[in-house]
């Protein structure tokens, strides 16, 4: 694909962006702000985002990606309990911290095993669907790392964000060639605010480690 058949693509699909994918683009990346700022208010606006996209990704027959967000959602309860958790002080009970070897093998071998899953899910309904069109490895990969960080977010390892930043780096392209680039470009931003969030939680938990 040229580069002007990018652009033109892009200016395409642009005029045909529905008003909803608005809403769960601006409704994602308030609730990415609020999770770098380790605000609880990241889960009840995410929530608005992760709806919507299960809707556009099963329309757009990315279904690891339907898988995740549906996955998002259920966390994202979850996660809105564990971080409004308190001691018997009315403090916080849930600190930002770095992951020990044990828990960075733990997460890989999550890893491992969900993009084990999802992929050869994908090859199945690939193979059993004619007129579906997933990109097996590509969504199972985007999908796995979005587990494995979603489910570290609620747990406020800084770990979480190295998770967020794979996941957006292979979501660019996903949703591009899958006609949102309304989307894939609020996977770039993404991007860049996952790096913002990875400092600002380095930050805090060498802080809270220091203690």
């Amino acid at each position: 694909m040229t580069i002007q058949e990018i652009i033109q693509q892009f200016i395409t699909d642009m005029q045909a962006t529905k008003w909803y994918e608005y809403v769960a683009v601006f409704s994602g990346l308030i609730s990415v702000w609020y999770s770098s700022k380790e605000k609880i208010l990241l889960y009840p606006i995410g929530l608005i985002s992760t709806i919507i996209y299960i809707y556009l990704s099963i329309k757009g027959n990315l279904l690891g990606e339907a898988a995740v967000n549906l996955y998002y959602t259920i966390m994202s309860v979850i996660g809105w309990y564990m971080w409004s958790k308190k001691d018997t002080e009315n403090k916080i009970e849930l600190n930002i911290t770095t992951s020990n070897s044990s828990e960075w093998k733990l997460q890989l071998a999550v890893f491992a095993i969900l993009y084990a899953i999802i992929y050869f899910a994908l090859i199945q309904y690939k193979n059993n669907f004619n007129n579906a069109n997933p990109i097996p490895w590509a969504d199972a990969l985007a999908s796995a790392a979005a587990f494995t960080g979603m489910w570290l977010m609620t747990k406020k390892k800084v770990e979480s964000w190295y998770w967020w930043i794979l996941t957006n780096i292979v979501s660019v392209p996903l949703y591009f060639v899958k006609h949102y680039v309304f989307t894939s470009v609020y996977y770039l931003v993404l991007l860049i605010m996952a790096y913002y969030g990875l400092f600002l939680w380095l930050k805090k938990a060498q802080k809270h480690e220091l203690l």
